[in-house]
C-alpha cells in the first residue's frame, strides 16, 4: 500500500516536508501562498518544494487508492465468513472422527493385549 502521508515524506537531502506559507515579504505578488517545502530548501533545485495545492491533490488521489483497497477488502468479508463457517463445521467432523477412531482403537488395543 502506498503511503500517502504528506508529513512523513522526506526530502531527498534527507530533511522533513514542512508546509510554508508565503507571507508579504516573500513574494509580493502571491502573498499567502502554500508549499510543501523541505526545511533545509535552498533554490539550487536539490530541494523538494510543492505547490500545497498539487501536493494535497496527490494526497486526495492516493488517499482514494487505499479506500478502493479498503472497499474489496470489506466486500470480501461475507465470503471469508462463509469459509470460516464451513471450516469450522469440517473441523467438528473430524473432531468426531477423530473421537470415534480413539474408541476403536482402544477397543483393539483391548482385545489384542487383554
Amino acid at each position: 500500500m502506498t503511503d500517502c502521508l504528506l508529513h512523513e515524506l522526506r526530502c531527498p537531502c534527507g530533511g522533513r516536508i514542512i508546509d510554508e506559507v508565503w507571507g508579504k515579504e516573500d513574494y509580493d505578488t502571491l502573498p499567502g501562498k502554500r508549499f510543501f517545502t523541505c526545511k533545509n530548501y535552498q533554490a539550487d533545485g536539490f530541494y523538494y518544494r510543492q505547490p500545497w495545492v498539487i501536493g494535497v491533490q496527490e494526497e486526495i488521489e492516493c488517499l482514494t487508492k487505499r479506500v478502493e483497497e479498503a472497499e474489496q477488502v470489506i466486500k470480501g468479508v461475507p465470503n471469508l465468513n462463509k469459509q470460516i463457517e464451513t471450516l469450522e463445521a469440517q473441523v467438528k467432523i473430524f473432531t468426531g472422527q477423530v473421537d470415534n477412531l480413539t474408541v476403536q482403537i482402544a477397543d483393539l488395543e483391548k482385545l489384542c493385549f487383554e
